[in-house]
């Protein structure tokens, strides 16, 4: 027998009418052919499996190509170069400006030729000719004194620098815990199909005992009636549960910038693994990037107060000029301007005051919205760990109950059976199984995310995963 004849026996086979009496014959030739054949078909044709993907690897992903930590990053390339910006102050100021002017007009003509050395009393200073100048120009400035205005804005630049950097950390938290809690998310959706896959089985079993039954007259039509009715109700969970699986991966997809999640390729917990402990208390919201920032921001606040108070103070500049005048591109005549200025604003409109005012009462906003921010981030520790607390507590009523259950329906099925049980019985035993078990896998992943949360509200997921570069 060649490969295209065993083929074509196995294709025939496959559509011919299946008596219960032959199904297990039919059933071993089939297996004996895809072993004479297996062995034949091309190498192509076996797909190597997907990688599976881990919590670390979403993380890692997410962390690449998020557009959230993209912008971050932005902020803070920002925000670093307004404190190089500032510090320009620092320096002295340089200029170069070439310029061509030509005029008749008499007072710059006389000015002209005076800067280029050729001014004579002989000339016609009312109808001078057309003069042309080529001036070449250097100058330098540099602030002797601003009352310390050039070091507030520094210090203002690089509390802002902090800010951004508070603010990337702030993003880094949730983004971790968003990708936790939506890895955590796709493995809940497929125990939950597959608690659903369960119950379906278990449904056919007892559909099947039931028919038996009644065909041996020992049990009513509408034992079978109900439990069709059951089964197809749960084979709509169980579409429902499938379908869940698709919305948490697309979940975790999009929390992770990319489409690297499949329903099949997130790797699961391993049986047994022991659930991570509680954080510890110590520390509570010091380092939540949240608080840092709003202590960064009224710092900010409060040196932008001070550079507004000093705006009544004087400033002193010097400056100096080096000219070169020609009326042809050679014999350039060289001269010279030196000097200190200082310049103090009197009166301009009550603005400073009214900066001072401002400022002052951005200060005072401020500090009150860091206080809110404080007590927000204390009751987001509180809830995270009543959280953790209460999903602890649920799995380990959850997991005496699932037992429990189990054995229940053992039993009632058996009696089913035997006819000591009727159908609502059964049918109650299987509904709580399936409920225990939802329960259970709804607790246990409850659990694990709420860990994370509590990271989260205490602001260790940043530390944490830079840690494990």
């Amino acid at each position: 027998m060649n490969q295209s004849d065993a083929l074509s026996l196995a294709a025939i086979g496959a559509v011919q009418p299946r008596s219960r009496g032959g199904q297990a014959a039919r059933g071993l030739a089939l297996t004996f052919l895809g072993l004479l054949v297996g062995p034949h078909l091309p190498a192509q044709a076996q797909v190597p499996a997907a990688p599976a993907v881990s919590l670390e690897t979403c993380i890692r992903t997410a962390l690449e190509g998020s557009p959230d930590i993209e912008a971050a990053v932005r902020r803070i390339e920002a925000a670093q170069a307004a404190v190089t910006e500032t510090q320009s102050a620092w320096y002295p100021w340089l200029s170069l400006s070439p310029s061509y002017t030509r005029t008749d007009n008499p007072p710059q003509a006389f000015f002209m030729a005076l800067n280029q050395r050729n001014a004579s009393l002989q000339n016609d200073f009312n109808n001078p000719p057309d003069t042309g100048n080529v001036r070449l120009s250097a100058a330098v400035k540099y602030r002797v004194f601003d009352g310390g205005r050039r070091a507030l804005d520094g210090r203002i630049a690089q509390r802002g620098a902090d800010l951004a950097q508070a603010g990337h950390d702030a993003v880094r938290n949730e983004l971790i815990y968003q990708v936790t809690r939506g890895y955590y998310g796709v493995l809940q959706a497929r125990a939950f199909a597959e608690v659903q896959e369960e119950s379906v089985r278990s449904l056919e079993e007892s559909y099947r005992v039931a028919q038996e039954r009644h065909t041996a007259g020992s049990a009513v039509k509408t034992d079978v009636l109900n439990l069709d009715v059951k089964l197809a109700q749960a084979r709509e969970d169980l579409i429902r549960a499938r379908n869940g699986v698709k919305l948490a991966v697309a979940a975790l997809n999009t929390a992770m910038g990319r489409d690297v999640a499949t329903s099949s390729n997130v790797a699961g917990i391993v049986a047994g693994t022991a659930l991570p402990e509680a954080p510890a208390e110590a520390g509570g919201i010091q380092q939540r990037p949240e608080l840092k920032m709003a202590k960064h921001l009224t710092e900010l606040r409060a040196t932008a107060l001070s550079k507004a108070r000093r705006e009544y103070i004087p400033v002193v500049n010097a400056f100096g000029e080096m000219d070169w005048d020609s009326d042809r591109l050679n014999d350039f005549e060289r001269s010279y301007l030196a000097g200190v200025a200082a310049e103090w604003e009197l009166f301009s409109g009550f603005r400073s005051v009214a900066g001072v005012k401002r400022a002052r009462a951005d200060l005072a906003a401020t500090r009150a919205e860091s206080e809110r921010t404080r007590n927000q981030l204390r009751l987001d520790l509180i809830q995270a760990r009543l959280a953790l607390e209460e999903s602890r507590e649920r799995l380990g009523v959850t997991q005496k109950s699932v037992n429990s259950a189990v054995e229940s329906l053992r039993i009632t099925g058996e009696r089913y059976k035997q006819g000591s049980a009727d159908i609502t019985e059964l049918l109650t035993a299987q509904v709580g199984l399936t409920a225990t078990r939802t329960r259970d896998v709804a607790a246990y992943y409850d659990c694990l995310t709420a860990v994370s949360n509590v990271e989260r509200a205490q602001g260790q997921l940043t530390t944490k995963w830079e840690c494990k570069k």
